[in-house]
């Protein structure tokens, strides 16, 4: 199936933009393509959400724990009554979820099993550079590595996932990814919804062949996406924790819903239907300083969000759906709650959530530019950032640690754009700064023909980092800088 150019838009949020701008893309800017299934598909909401295991750790010690986790090629059930080949985290989609404490390292060993050479990336980690997961810092076949997380950071949403130069995209679409969680003490003294009532939600598209298999647009003369899928590979599955639009029967109580878009290029825009309010506590950095009532929540990939829900407003029997409202047809849909039972709730939403750091503006001592285009690349089209292709000796930063710098960032069509090492906080989009108290975020929407300035402090660790968009397609085609904190 090909996409006209205004679904296209739509899936990417950008009809609107142009219907009120008049502007129009660059001609030849790519983009993301839908790859569509042969299979038979499952009716909605007719499949158990699944919650993925959580890791135990090896061993521990008085400063640390030690996991194991072996990366796998398995055949499990996705699509029922299929088999699906997978490459995952302990032979998982989604990997095992390693549940962390803020200020007690965690050392990950990654056991590579598989036929080709991966990275692993802590996505939202504030990690020594040697554990970060550099595209180039490769597991080969048969090898492991140890990623030590100091984890000197607050509480927060994390995931891990693979990070290979080039092969990014089709290793994450394969399996490659799971949650990482943080708490600390500040979050837990507060009486939010928590056991069975703190969810995680992997959210994320897939296509499967009528074999059962996950298909991705290979290209035959070098790696990454084939050019036709080089603006990015979107899935006619949605799949939450790896089920195909999945149902979740919960109690008339509040729950916290932890949001990952786990996609390659999908951009999702989420609400409750019929009615209903979500509210964000958290974003991708941890805690909000206090929360926030909406009726939707846009996550482009990569971005998280956790928000509560109160499924008290409901009575039990009634359904709830979880839309896109990005999305069309069977992609507008994501997953099903069931109010089952009545039920204790001792939870509750704090006025104050957490104290959130306001960066000033005054006080950097860099303003850098950077603009994320497509343009030619050794004779086709492919993804630059100020005019460049990645190459992994080019430093393209210094930034000095402590160092509170602005960086403004300028797209042609949307690129998610997310930033290894240090969090930051959104000053402007658009021209437009955000309503509210700062959050910590490590990814951002560019959308289209946009400039967004952020605000950091790179501190902690000296060494190489890399920022980059999280459309894995762009991301494989070379969208990606190396910035060095000296």
């Amino acid at each position: 199936m090909t996409m006209n150019r205004r679904q296209a838009l739509r899936l990417l949020g950008l009809g609107a933009v142009l219907s009120v701008s008049g502007c129009s893309l660059p001609g030849r800017t790519p983009l993301p393509r839908l790859l569509a299934s042969t299979a038979p598909l499952p009716a909605p909401y007719t499949v158990p959400l699944p919650l993925p295991a959580s890791a135990e750790p090896s061993r521990t010690d008085a400063t640390t724990d030690y996991y194991d986790l072996v990366q796998r090629a398995v055949d499990v059930e996705i699509l029922p009554g299929l088999r699906t080949p997978i490459w995952g985290y302990g032979g998982q989609f989604p990997g095992p979820t390693i549940r962390a404490n803020s200020g007690r390292r965690t050392v990950v060993r990654v056991t590579n099993g598989l036929g080709a050479p991966t990275v692993t990336h802590l996505h939202g980690g504030h990690t020594p550079p040697e554990s970060d997961g550099y595209p180039t810092d490769l597991v080969q076949p048969g090898a492991h590595r140890d990623y030590a997380f100091p984890l000197e950071q607050r509480a927060a949403t994390l995931w891990y996932h693979d990070h290979r130069m080039d092969y990014t995209g089709p290793q994450v679409w394969r399996g490659l990814a799971g949650f990482f969680l943080v708490a600390d003490e500040e979050e837990a003294a507060l009486p939010l919804p928590s056991g069975e009532r703190d969810v995680p939600l992997m959210i994320c598209d897939r296509s499967f062949h009528a074999d059962g298999t996950m298909p991705y647009p290979a290209r035959p003369d070098g790696p990454g996406a084939q050019e036709a899928f080089m603006g990015g590979v979107l899935g006619d599955v949605i799949l939450v924790n790896g089920a195909p639009w999945p149902r979740l029967g919960v109690d008339r109580a509040r729950y916290r819903l932890r949001l990952l878009n786990g996609s390659n290029a999908r951009t999702y825009e989420l609400a409750l239907s019929p009615g209903g309010t979500l509210v964000r506590i958290g974003s991708d950095g941890g805690l909000l300083a206090a929360p926030r009532t909406v009726d939707r929540v846009r996550l482009a990939p990569g971005e998280r969000t956790d928000v509560v829900v109160d499924f008290a407003a409901y009575r039990v029997g009634d359904h709830i759906e979880l839309h896109n409202l990005l999305g069309e047809g069977a992609q507008a849909r994501v997953m099903r709650f069931t109010v089952e039972r009545d039920a204790r709730d001792d939870s509750a939403i704090p006025k104050t959530l957490s104290r959130v750091e306001h960066l000033d503006p005054a006080k950097a001592a860099v303003t850098r530019d950077f603009e994320f285009t497509s343009g030619d690349m050794h004779g086709h089209t492919g993804w630059l950032i100020n005019g460049k292709p990645f190459d992994a000796r080019r430093v393209d930063a210094r930034p000095k640690l402590g160092q509170v710098e602005i960086w403004r960032l300028t797209s042609d069509v949307a690129h998610p754009v997310h930033l290894h090492l240090a969090s930051f906080q959104v000053l402007s989009a658009g021209g437009e700064r955000p309503s509210g108290p700062p959050e910590w975020k490590d990814t951002v929407e560019l959308r289209e023909a946009q400039t967004v300035e952020i605000i950091t402090r790179f501190t902690g660790y000296r060494g190489r980092y890399v920022m980059h968009c999280h459309n894995l397609e762009h991301e494989d085609m070379a969208m990606m800088s190396t910035f060095e904190v000296v």
